[in-house]
């Protein structure tokens, strides 16, 4: 007898899992189970002829695995799901063959038993003229690829890939990976630190630079939280920024030394005080599991002679909080070579010696300046892309996080302001449609305390008319050009989000002068379940955020506002949050052209695909969406450490909770409008608050930024 589950909907790029048990009458199993991912949708380049490479195209993968019974309940397809798609986007085969067999290794990799077997069926639906799809299927077990292919495996001349699970794993033949620091404290430190990894990417683009080809390219596969941090050493001056990022390349370890040296000379660093100012540092912190040291024998086990010399392991990241902490963002499992010790363990060392009074480590985001204006010079004038840092934000560590002796500054929420400019948005339509009434609000808003105003063309509420890209652009762009021409210099310098899912409308409205996007569908439009066209909305969506530079709000939500609100396949409404939005995130952050991790700010949704009570689960308890806690399994949360958005200003599930009775005393309860849930809006934003929000999204910027103002003091 056999038995099939089918899940629909379990994976975000997939059109569902199936998992098929064979059992004798008496219940028992008596073969291996069967685990398949069907149609897993993948974006790439692929195909023998040129013209099929000038283009990425979908490739679909249907991948069917037999597994013991030890091994069917901690067979992750999830995980499997996320490698194949960000190997598969991520590598430079030519032929469906080769990307089958690879999605094959990937899945043993995850299923790893010599009697394991893999079905791989790739298809490319759109290749054909006469015919659905080309197609190719590979059977593979664990002896067609003799090469060990487990994360950290300790195979002589296999190098270990356990920096970054998720992404690296599975070994290509001369791929290596990489960690690598960066800091600066001089000049546009945010456009500084942008232009050393666009460079590292490039480093075709540096002077001197034969020692590097094409063939030996420099990927960027992972990225930390950037933080501002007091300098270390030589402590009369500025303060750094300091960040990480981990490679994938095939180069030597003494070849990237040299790459990273001659970016910091090509940037302008010359030799200096030790440990002085600098417009950027690089340093290899981790080469694979590699311990190198070109000093001669007799200058080895110091920290002396260090200079023209590559030692890895760094030998100071042991003492320097400022490299750890990054580190930890990525790669919190990381087993040191040389110390034997994990990254977390490490940290958690260095922090309980803290001197007292010493300031903590504070995360910041960036926000670039748009338009950019012909009379400033680049940044960098070797990378003109990078734009000029308009501002940044920092955000300062709960108190309770804060480490004994470690002091930190004051918390501080920011406000963003509503600004919809569309005629049927469900609480302001038409109130500003019109050019000056936008503008008088934006006046208004940015002078009772608004940080950022978010500006939207098409309204998210149920049954919304649909607005064409061109119209969204037409109600936007002239708000933007407006704002930025207003006679106030706080008004016409504000912070502005542009509120939209479409790349287009994205990349217009921050070339005309915004300096954020905030997607409610977090990159994959507004089809639900998701379809080929939600991976050509998130390869697009991810490609304007890299190339712009710019902060990304990433909201959950399942499609239409008003449905897709059950939640039964998880333990509660948070933890399907969690898992669903941090599935997204991992995939936006992690592997080749991710968006860098400190841009990233999340959005738990409220009032988007969840019920009152749902609402209230999430509002009441956000702050576990970005907690620093391990799941029971062990894994790590995928949101941890990431800053929240709260906007549930003048929300439905609002009215609901006024338009009860009051069982247990006189009020009979009553209907209201949006416009009249400003004091219920309070609360939800207190609560906010105190689940530690960096920003709530509200339409009333004065008096609810009295209640973040108190809320502040109160919690802080």
């Amino acid at each position: 007898m056999t038995v099939d589950v089918v899940k629909p909907k379990a994976l975000p790029y997939a059109d569902g899992i199936r998992i098929r048990s064979f059992r004798s009458r008496d219940g028992s199993r008596f073969s291996p189970d069967r685990f398949s991912i069907q149609q897993l949708s993948c974006n790439l380049v692929v195909g023998l002829n040129p013209c099929e490479r000038e283009d990425k195209q979908l490739v679909c993968f249907d991948v069917d695995i037999s597994v013991t019974s030890e091994q069917r309940n901690v067979l992750d397809l999830r995980r499997l799901a996320r490698d194949i798609r960000q190997e598969a986007e991520s590598s430079e085969f030519i032929s469906l063959e080769s990307l089958a067999s690879l999605a094959a290794q990937v899945a043993l990799r995850h299923a790893d038993h010599p009697d394991n077997i893999v079905t791989v069926r790739a298809m490319k639906p759109k290749a054909l003229v006469f015919a659905d799809a080309a197609e190719v299927e590979v059977v593979r077990a664990s002896r067609d690829y003799p090469v060990a292919t487990k994360v950290g495996a300790s195979t002589p001349g296999v190098p270990s890939l356990a920096l970054d699970p998720p992404v690296g794993t599975v070994s290509f033949p001369g791929q290596h990976l990489a960690a690598i620091a960066l800091g600066s404290n001089l000049g546009d430190r945010f456009a500084n630190i942008e232009a050393a990894l666009y460079l590292l990417e490039r480093p075709e683009h540096l002077p001197a630079s034969q020692e590097i080809g094409m063939s030996s390219r420099i990927t960027i596969v992972n990225t930390s939280f950037l933080y501002e941090t007091a300098p270390m050493y030589v402590t009369d001056q500025p303060r750094f920024l300091n960040c990480a990022c981990i490679i994938r390349t095939a180069v030597s370890p003494l070849v990237l030394l040299g790459v990273l040296k001659n970016i910091e000379h090509t940037m302008g660093r010359v030799p200096a005080l030790r440990y002085g100012p600098r417009a950027v540092d690089l340093d290899v912190l981790f080469y694979d599991n590699e311990v190198i040291d070109t000093r001669p024998e007799s200058s080895r086990g110091s920290l002396e002679g260090l200079e023209g010399h590559l030692v890895v392991p760094h030998p100071r990241i042991a003492e320097r909080e400022f490299v750890l902490r990054p580190l930890y963002d990525m790669a919190p499992d990381f087993v040191h070579p040389v110390l034997r010790k994990p990254i977390r363990e490490m940290l958690s060392d260095i922090l309980k010696t803290c001197p007292a009074g010493s300031p903590a480590m504070i995360k910041v985001m960036p926000f670039p300046t748009y338009p950019h204006s012909p009379i400033l010079a680049p940044p960098v004038a070797i990378v003109p892309e990078i734009p000029h840092t308009h501002r940044y934000w920092k955000f300062p560590p709960s108190r309770s996080l804060i480490p004994t002796g470690q002091v930190s500054t004051s918390r501080r929420t920011h406000i963003m302001a509503t600004l919809n400019v569309t005629p049927d948005s469900f609480s302001d339509g038409s109130d500003h449609n019109v050019l000056s009434a936008a503008l008088d609000y934006t006046t208004s808003s940015v002078s009772t305390g608004a940080d950022i105003v978010d500006v939207g063309g098409y309204s998210t509420r149920p049954g919304a008319a649909y607005v064409s890209p061109d119209e969204e652009i037409a109600r936007v762009i002239p708000v933007i050009n407006g704002i930025r021409a207003l006679g106030s210099d706080k008004a016409r310098n504000v912070l502005i989000s542009v509120d939209t899912f479409r790349p287009d409308v994205a990349r217009a409205a921050i070339i005309a002068g915004a300096n954020c996007i905030n997607d409610v569908y977090a990159f994959t439009g507004p089809d639900y379940p998701h379809t080929t066209a939600s991976a050509a909305y998130f390869e697009d969506m991810k490609k304007t955020a890299r190339e712009l530079v710019v902060p990304v709000i990433l909201m959950h939500s399942r499609g239409d506002a008003g449905a897709n609100k059950d939640y039964s396949r998880y333990s509660s409404v948070l933890s399907g949050v969690a898992q669903e939005l941090g599935e997204k995130v991992e995939a936006i952050v992690r592997g080749p052209g991710g968006v860098r991790r400190w841009l990233v700010m999340i959005d738990p949704g409220i009032g988007f695909s969840k019920s009152v009570d749902g609402n209230l689960e999430v509002l009441r308890g956000s702050a576990s969406i970005s907690t620093e806690v391990r799941a029971v399994d062990g894994t790590w949360n995928p949101l941890r450490g990431y800053p929240q958005l709260i906007g549930a200003s003048r929300k439905s599930f609002l009215r609901f909770i006024l338009s009860q009775r009051d069982h247990g005393g006189s009020y009979e309860g009553r209907e209201t409008a949006p416009k009249e849930r400003g004091w219920a809006t309070a609360a939800a934003v207190a609560a906010a608050v105190q689940q530690g929000a960096s920003i709530v999204r509200v339409h009333d910027v004065l008096e609810l930024g009295d209640v973040v103002r108190v809320a502040d003091t109160i919690w802080g």
